[in-house]
């Protein structure tokens, strides 16, 4: 099994759009339409992330809702690793470092909104 998709709903979706291009190495691909705004954003040949302008998602807008707490993507290369530090420091982005109990992995967070977070992850060399 694999992460097929995560769908986020924002207010500003050209900056969460650029964030996943300019820092994560994402392109913008083919997205159906849909009749609202959004991007597609994809990892290879499969679109990894869907954006959509917020509003949309309204009738899913309840206490009930289950909310998605962050997007975790794998890098397996240390310079790969590197030059993603490396953009992060160039654009100005505030991000947090941690390692993770006994797996001998690197994770990096960085908090897009309130209630976006996304989470990079690599094994320690």
């Amino acid at each position: 099994m694999q992460l097929d998709h995560v769908t986020l709903v924002a207010p500003d979706c050209e900056a969460l759009m650029r964030f996943f291009v300019d820092i994560a190495g994402m392109r913008v691909g083919p997205r159906p339409p849909f009749g609202v705004g959004g991007y597609w954003l994809y990892l290879g040949a499969r679109p990894a992330v869907h954006l959509i302008a917020s509003g949309v998602a309204a009738s899913l807008d309840s206490p009930n809702a289950t909310r998605i707490d962050h997007l975790a993507l794998r890098i397996d290369d240390g310079t790969e690793w590197r030059a993603l530090l490396e953009r992060l420091d160039c654009r100005g982005y505030a991000y947090r470092l941690a390692d993770v109990p006994l797996a001998r992995e690197h994770q990096l967070f960085v908090r897009l909104a309130p209630a976006v977070v996304v989470e990079f992850v690599t094994a320690q060399s």
